[in-house]
């Protein structure tokens, strides 16, 4: 896994078709935000006991990332998880343990950090305080993943952030947009901010 940062920039329609696993689904429209549910931290953790469970004696670790991790930040209802294993690349040594849990595989990033993403989607919303969960997985060292862990947590820490991203969040949301991994895209200028003053903070 290389050490060096490798840049995430906007995706075009033809890189977003390219990452997906057969067809990349159209949002066409604005994103739907929910305001906050504490019960999303309890669905990560339901999520994630399965997960440790499945993947037995395989070095992991899984953490919840995402909106839905940072208390009071409007979210997609989508619980977004990370998993970190010794090769994201070796799809043998973990997606064989999460398919029996409903996990599919959905985007596969050779280029970036060999990130791959599987989906699971609940599929009776009534039992559920999401409709889906995303897992990302990437490798241990990436820097991707202390990337993550640091916007999160600098979410969780500073007010003025936090309220920043979600107005970033709710002001995105009412445009339209071809697809979802545009809107998140979209997002990058005010995210490369936040880290940056976290990282200043951390020096």
């Amino acid at each position: 896994m290389p050490e060096q940062e490798i840049p995430r920039v906007s995706m075009t329609s033809e890189e977003i078709e390219a990452a997906n696993v057969g067809s990349a689904t159209k949002l066409n429209g604005q994103v739907v935000l929910c305001e906050p549910d504490p019960r999303w931290a309890g669905a990560f953790e339901t999520e994630a006991a399965g997960m440790r469970e499945r993947l037995g004696s395989l070095n992991h670790r899984i953490e919840h990332v995402g909106s839905t991790s940072v208390p009071d930040l409007p979210a997609k209802p989508v619980i977004d998880m990370l998993l970190i294993v010794p090769d994201s690349g070796d799809e043998a040594s973990y997606l064989p343990m999460l398919e029996p849990l409903g996990y599919t595989l959905v985007i596969r990033e050779p280029e970036w950090y060999e990130h791959r993403v599987l989906r699971k989607q609940f599929l009776d919303d009534r039992d559920h305080t999401a409709e889906s969960v995303n897992l990302h997985v990437l490798s241990t060292g990436c820097p991707e993943n202390e990337r993550m862990l640091r916007f999160r947590d600098r979410l969780r820490t500073h007010d003025g952030d936090r309220t920043l991203y979600a107005d970033t969040k709710r002001a995105l949301s009412q445009q339209n947009w071809e697809y979802l991994q545009n809107y998140a895209d979209a997002k990058s200028e005010v995210v490369a901010g936040i880290l940056g003053r976290a990282m200043a903070d951390a020096d």
